[in-house]
């Protein structure tokens, strides 16, 4: 019996090491596989974070050009309006000149005409 014990425990004792490299192995592909979804997941993030970053760059792009479309209406509006103001103003004394001269008419004077109440 003694000679049986003996076999027994040289015969057992490479199948708990193939068991452990066995173990290990799948362990192994475990982690790697791991790792790489680990590896996958920050890609992604990183790739996620960078099209954010983007799309914060256009929309501080969008509203500085939106600004600047504001400011650029508002001086069209400011110069149609001077435009305005200043044709105005050249057209007065010349109509009055040519009225003088080619119809002989005069202004009148504020002094010589009056109001009347409606509001009786």
């Amino acid at each position: 019996m003694a000679s049986w014990i003996a076999d027994t425990a040289s015969v057992a004792a490479p199948v708990d090491r193939t068991r452990r490299r066995a173990e290990s192995r799948a362990a192994r592909r475990r982690r790697t596989r791991t790792r790489g979804g680990v590896l996958w997941i920050a890609v992604s993030a990183l790739l996620l974070a960078g099209v954010v970053f983007v799309n914060v760059a256009v929309l501080r792009l969008n509203l500085a050009l939106d600004e600047a479309s504001r400011e650029r209406t508002k001086l069209r509006a400011d110069n149609a309006a001077l435009q305005s103001q200043l044709s105005s103003s050249l057209a007065s004394p010349r109509v009055q000149a040519r009225a003088r001269n080619e119809q002989h008419l005069a202004p009148a004077d504020p002094a010589s005409f009056g109001y009347i109440d409606l509001s009786r």
